[in-house]
């Protein structure tokens, strides 16, 4: 006797747990790069928030009395606490990425159902929550190291994780003010608010000759365009790898591109557009968090649908809110239209006529 199962009854060989380790794979890159910039502390928060993930996601399991190792063994709790961490300031406070953590796995995913119930990308809501309830911690991000006089050690990473202070005693903020000229959290962040309080683009364009910008004339931000560079080396990777769908990143980053570069021909004092592809989270959201298979458009008009949303939503926050970034929010945002955008670009199902055509 044949054992009746509902369709499909095809298997495209994808399993979930090979899938995640493909991510993770081609997040390595940016994560190296993350750490020779930033300094060890990415490693550690990295580190701390996949074991994180691993209890929350084990507890969470074991009280809906099912067996935990069958779902830990697909990867997803260690791609969300990798994600997590690598969002965040590498040295932030340990109780950051414990409570993020925390909040991506139960708020995020288990409280939904788990995997494939959740509606929102797990890891941005933990990011949302920590940068909404705690943002002196969330912006405050160490200079690249070259920029310090005394880099700090491995031993410093984790004094300052877990106690806030150094082996001889500097707390982060000294480390970061160390430099003149040297206050924001990050470059996005003094170029919204250089933005705002200059209007000519003769004054403008000294905010590039600030430190923590490369001295070659251009407005990319040193360690940031080399992180942003290798998360899309990593996300080229996953879509020649099929692992990912090219109509989400590809749309996100065009339609970014195309209102970003209207707006500077329209006079708008900002970055570049180019700049601004390649600083804060652009690359990163593009090819590892907004094409979440769980969370984001599957119809192929959708995913383009989907990925221009977000491209739109991360242009009006970084242009017109109050966020020097915005790709969490966007993302999250786009998230609530998933439903909608799938139900008016569902495939048309063989041997169905489409309405109004015979």
């Amino acid at each position: 006797m044949f054992k009746m199962v509902s369709s499909p009854h095809t298997h495209s060989g994808k399993l979930t747990a090979r899938i995640m380790l493909w991510v993770i794979l081609a997040m390595m890159p940016a994560l190296f790069t993350q750490i020779y910039y930033f300094g060890y502390g990415v490693l550690i928060q990295s580190m701390l928030a996949i074991v994180i993930a691993l209890i929350a996601e084990f507890v969470a399991i074991k009280l809906r009395a099912r067996a935990p190792l069958a779902y830990l063994a697909d990867f997803t709790a260690v791609l969300t606490g990798l994600i997590l961490a690598m969002a965040i300031p590498p040295y932030a406070p340990y109780w950051i990425i414990i409570i993020g953590t925390l909040c991506a796995l139960l708020l995020g995913k288990q409280v939904y159902g788990g995997l494939g119930q959740n509606p929102f990308n797990p890891a941005m809501i933990g990011y949302v929550i920590l940068l909404i309830s705690f943002p002196l911690q969330m912006t405050t991000w160490m200079p690249p190291l070259d920029l310090l006089p005394k880099p700090p050690s491995f031993a410093d990473a984790i004094s300052l994780i877990f106690s806030g202070l150094t082996t001889d005693g500097f707390t982060l903020s000294q480390l970061a003010h160390s430099i003149d000229g040297i206050t924001q959290a990050t470059p996005l962040d003094s170029a919204k608010i250089f933005y705002k309080s200059h209007t000519e683009l003769n004054d403008f364009y000294q905010l590039v000759k600030m430190p923590i910008f490369m001295g070659n004339g251009t407005d990319f931000a040193q360690g940031w365009w080399q992180v942003n560079l290798a998360f899309l080396v990593g996300g080229l990777f996953l879509v020649l790898k099929r692992t990912v769908h090219w109509q989400i990143p590809i749309a996100m980053l065009l339609t970014f591109f195309c209102l970003a570069s209207t707006t500077a021909l329209a006079g708008g004092t900002h970055l570049s557009a180019v700049s601004q592809m390649f600083s804060g989270a652009m690359m990163f959201g593009a090819f590892f968090i907004a094409t979440d298979p769980v969370t984001a458009s599957i119809t192929p008009r959708g995913k383009i649908v989907f990925g221009a949303l977000v491209g739109l939503f991360v242009y009006l926050i970084r242009y017109h809110g109050n966020f020097p970034d915005g790709v969490a929010f966007a993302v999250l945002l786009s998230n609530i239209c998933v439903p909608l955008i799938d139900h008016y670009t569902r495939p048309r199902v063989a041997g169905y006529q489409t309405k109004g055509i015979k």
